[in-house]
């Protein structure tokens, strides 16, 4: 089962902290969203391995959007 992480508001992707392959712990950064000024880490909410990256730095995503795919 594949598990993705989505946008949970309009932001923009300033840093993205993992790469394809990666092994990660619940509660790690996967991405750095700015919204209103404001930095907003999103969080691995399980240990996994990522797939596939939705995103790249600079980008504009809507909520929904898909940023981070575990395997």
């Amino acid at each position: 089962m594949t598990k993705q992480v989505r946008a949970e508001m309009v932001a923009n992707v300033i840093q993205i902290v993992v790469a394809v392959g990666d092994q990660v712990a619940a509660g790690d950064t996967l991405v750095i969203l700015e919204s209103m000024k404001m930095e907003i880490p999103v969080l691995a909410e399980v240990a996994g391995v990522v797939a596939a990256v939705g995103v790249t730095e600079g980008d504009v995503v809507q909520e929904g959007d898909v940023l981070v795919e575990f395997a």
